[in-house]
């Protein structure tokens, strides 16, 4: 049977007592979750991996990327009208096409066009390659994406590359002559091989007689009006090559007799053209550098120099095209200038320029340009070894003769055979030589060339020469190494023929380097631009090592216009015929937006190919203006200026020998004017 007992009731406790043990309860379990979370936070630390500089790289990346696709789509959705809008709504509207112009003032096509490209204007296919080249045949590998560079770059070299012996293997202008009535039948490109000599072209391609029947054709399918040849940078000099091989008997030359030229040719308009050379042309072959390359090498010169031995690969090249030594400098130190003087001293970046248009004004006055009030910059002198050797008195710079000092093997020559240059035999005795002889001038360039590269120049040698005539009656200048120099060559006897040179000014252009040793290394070229040495005055021709000229970004005035603004003008020893010459000239105005692209005022020298004005003068002179209708000369240069200096300093045009007889007299206007006696003649 359950019995209920009865419990005793249970006392409360004090509150006091239970509100501490509540206390250290709460207490304990703060504790307890604080080391828990401290716990867990460790483990996180543990477990997050670190942000390092890959992922950086990552991410920099991937946000480029996707900043690209973006634009791209948007530009591709976007109305075609829209880029056009836009610059219209900041510039204002856009002038008509050069094309569109011409045609509502009623010009037609008249007169075959013929152009002939230059090295970045033309392009080259791959016909027959090595195993590396799988799947490029007829692609591109120069003139276009230069996609394939990325992607084998060491094939493409090879690619590139002729044989260091033999020298051999082992379009807006266009739109705009289509709008007045140009077609196929009626325009031409010679396109040939760049890489080759001029005469290597007609030996391996017969691209000279191809272009040659072209020509022909061309006259005699459009009722004999004769043909436009329009050369721009390189192509200038090819061409001045083809009048006289066409001229010349065979098998040396076309076979076309003395009056090919007057039966075809209307007239010859050269854009950008090289005619005297370019010294930037020295820089590339004596160590593959430009002023862009300079201050790259300057910053990274481990990446460029040993890394990825980048500069040895484009010598290497480079020297196999036997076409590059056209560009070095012609005329000596009478064209050039030498130690002391040089035809454009004084010369400083122009700030404005006033437009004139007069030839005989600016013969005789020149407009001036402002004069250094700081240092003399002697552009005679090409190449210097130092800063102070470039401003340094002729004096006082003491020069040890590299010509007959003794080479010998470098220790690098046993292990750079992927990457070999002739610099790899010439040893420190040699290297060291060159560093001594301190200053060269165009005259001695060509001897350090010789010197640094024995095979490059005996190859060149046979193809091209850079001197200036005596007699251009020697029955030796029939020989085809002579045809491109025009100082060396007479124009053909057509006094009909007008020949234009059209070239961009107000760009600053490479005129001379200051050079330095580079740091010895394993495989390195030996020599580089000195990008440390600068002036600071913000007038000053000095910029990274290299002394700028006034010029269109590559071919500097005195190159580009000489020939036309006296050599040629009227009838000389070198124009005997007196073709008609014209200069015309074109202000740099760089782009107002990006929106613009390249612009439509550029004085680059690739960029001036879409210059509305001087698209308008092409086009003009095709349709029948002769360049008296134009407008005769453009000039916003000191070039008529510089030629008078030329002449002054001993080249004849005329065919009297010149004594040079400078004297230097300081004046208000010019502090280092040249007094001397003009030939009756020529001046």
């Amino acid at each position: 049977m359950a019995s209920i007992r009865r419990r005793k009731p249970v006392e409360p406790r004090n509150t006091s007592v239970q509100k501490e043990d509540e206390d250290e309860d709460e207490e304990e379990e703060v504790e307890e979750d604080y080391s828990k979370n401290k716990h867990r936070r460790k483990s996180a630390k543990k477990s997050k991996p670190k942000w390092s500089c890959v992922d950086n790289c990552c991410w920099i990346v991937g946000c480029i990327c996707v900043t690209w696709w973006t634009l791209l789509f948007l530009y591709n959705v976007m109305p075609a009208s829209l880029p056009q809008y836009v610059t219209e709504a900041i510039t204002g509207p856009l002038p008509d096409p050069p094309g569109v112009k011409l045609r509502k003032e009623g010009l037609k096509a008249k007169h075959p066009v013929v152009f002939v490209p230059g090295i970045v204007t033309a392009g080259l296919e791959l016909w027959e390659g090595h195993q590396c080249a799988d799947g490029l045949f007829r692609k591109r590998l120069w003139g276009g994406t230069f996609g394939e560079v990325y992607k084998r770059p060491l094939c493409w070299v090879e690619h590139m590359s002729l044989d260091n012996e033999t020298g051999l293997d082992p379009p807006v202008l266009i739109a705009n002559l289509a709008r007045i009535g140009y077609e196929e039948k009626t325009m031409y490109m010679a396109s040939y091989d760049w890489r080759l000599s001029f005469q290597n072209t007609e030996v391996r391609d017969q691209t000279l007689s191809r272009i040659k029947s072209s020509i022909e054709l061309m006259v005699e399918a459009n009722g004999g009006n004769k043909a436009v040849i329009i050369p721009h940078s390189m192509g200038v000099l090819y061409f001045l090559h083809f009048m006289k091989w066409v001229e010349a008997p065979a098998p040396m030359g076309g076979g076309g007799g003395p009056d090919w030229c007057a039966k075809h040719i209307k007239a010859v308009i050269n854009i950008g053209g090289p005619f005297l050379g370019v010294p930037k042309a020295v820089a590339g072959l004596f160590s593959a550098e430009a002023r862009d390359i300079a201050v790259a090498r300057a910053i990274a010169p481990g990446v460029l120099n040993n890394g990825f031995q980048t500069m040895q690969h484009i010598m290497r090249m480079s020297r196999t095209w036997d076409s590059t030594m056209s560009m070095i400098p012609k005329g000596g130190d009478t064209i050039w200038g030498d130690l002391d003087w040089s035809p454009e001293e004084g010369y400083t970046p122009m700030k404005s320029k006033q437009r004139n248009t007069d030839t005989q004004k600016a013969s005789q006055d020149g407009p001036e340009s402002e004069i250094s009030q700081t240092k003399r910059a002697n552009y005679g002198r090409i190449i210097s070894f130092g800063k102070d050797v470039a401003e340094a008195l002729s004096s006082d710079i003491e020069r040890i003769d590299f010509r007959d000092a003794v080479k010998g093997q470098s220790v690098a020559n046993t292990s750079c055979r992927d990457v070999w240059t002739e610099y790899h035999d010439m040893g420190f005795g040699g290297i060291k030589a060159v560093a001594e002889y301190k200053v060269y001038t165009a005259e001695s360039m060509i001897d350090l060339l010789r010197f640094v590269a024995p095979k490059m120049m005996e190859r060149g040698s046979a193809h091209f020469s850079y001197g200036i005539a005596d007699n251009l009656d020697d029955p030796k200048y029939q020989h085809y190494k002579y045809w491109s120099n025009p100082l060396e060559t007479k124009l053909p006897n057509a006094p009909e023929m007008e020949i234009f040179s059209l070239y961009g000014v107000g760009v600053p252009t490479e005129r001379a380097y200051v050079y330095k040793l580079s740091p010895s290394a394993e495989c390195a070229i030996p020599f580089q631009i000195d990008a440390s040495a600068d002036e600071q005055d913000e007038d000053s021709c000095l910029k990274g090592g290299v002394y700028s000229v006034d010029g269109d970004e590559t071919v500097p005035v005195l190159s580009s216009g000489l020939m036309c603004a006296k050599v040629w003008r009227g009838k000389t020893r070198f124009n005997p015929s007196g073709s008609r010459t014209y200069i015309r000239e074109y202000a740099h105005s760089p782009p107002a937006n990006f929106l613009e692209g390249r612009g439509t005022q550029s004085g680059a020298h690739v960029d001036i190919m879409g210059n509305f004005a001087l698209i308008e003068d092409v086009m003009r002179v095709a349709a029948g203006a002769t360049g008296k209708e134009l407008g005769g000369d453009q000039v916003y240069s000191d070039i008529f200026k510089w030629s008078e200096k030329v002449l002054y300093s001993g080249l004849s045009i005329c065919g009297n020998i010149h004594s040079r007889v400078l004297t230097i007299a300081a004046t208000t206007v010019d502090p280092f004017h040249v007094l001397v006696a003009p030939c009756p003649c020529c001046g």
